[in-house]
């Protein structure tokens, strides 16, 4: 199976660095290449991409609103950030407007396959430092549940599991708990939230605060 890639940036060097980096891999076709905001939502309803790698910093719109307008018109596409900036509040608030993952320029060949991997899934991914970074946050934050859901110990120790991109198995091996007990955990932490599904555990719980 080919998953289509479209790709935004102002750099030209950027993009053609991104399309030899990815023409010799045979599951992977670059359908798109796109220099600022008005060209990607010409064209992305035409190429339609499954996944689209997107530079936050362009000339025309920023990548916040751009990824809201793209997804309005295509509510399937995978958009993944793609940027120098390391920011945490700027990676949540990417997360939190529907941006399905966040990468660094400095991320190499096999980390953009890992990526879109797991966004096809439809799972959220983080560069490695940007993921321990929240992460960190996360750990040294100290609670305040007047307005947040009130997660048990175990349900804060999942969702954290969960964040980290772990597989049920995974989890209850860490964990030393059954498989069944985790889905017992993540339907629960699903419950209290809102959530419909593991991207919304992620982007509900980095609103809330509680990663």
């Amino acid at each position: 199976m080919i998953t289509k890639i479209a790709i935004t940036d102002d750099h030209r060097m950027v993009l053609r660095g991104i399309e030899s980096m990815l023409e010799n891999i045979p599951e992977i076709k670059v359908v798109g290449t796109y220099n600022n905001a008005e060209e990607t939502l010409n064209n992305i309803s035409k190429d339609q991409p499954d996944v689209l790698l997107l530079d936050i910093n362009l000339p025309d719109i920023n990548g916040i609103d751009l990824s809201k307008k793209l997804l309005k018109k295509q509510a399937d596409l995978k958009i993944i950030a793609l940027t120098s900036h390391d920011d945490i509040s700027f990676v949540k608030r990417m997360l939190k407007n529907g941006v399905h993952g966040y990468l660094l320029k400095n991320t190499d060949k096999l980390e953009l396959l890992e990526a879109f991997k797991t966004v096809l899934l439809g799972e959220v991914y983080l560069q490695k430092d940007i993921h321990k970074r929240i992460l960190n946050q996360a750990i040294k934050k100290k609670p305040d549940n007047r307005l947040k859901p009130n997660l048990t110990r175990r349900e804060q120790e999942v969702l954290i599991a969960i964040s980290e991109q772990l597989t049920t198995q995974e989890i209850s091996e860490k964990l030393f708990i059954s498989p069944k007990t985790v889905e017992t955990h993540r339907m629960n932490i699903m419950s209290k939230l809102g959530a419909k599904n593991s991207v919304g555990i992620i982007k509900i719980a980095i609103e809330k605060e509680l990663l």
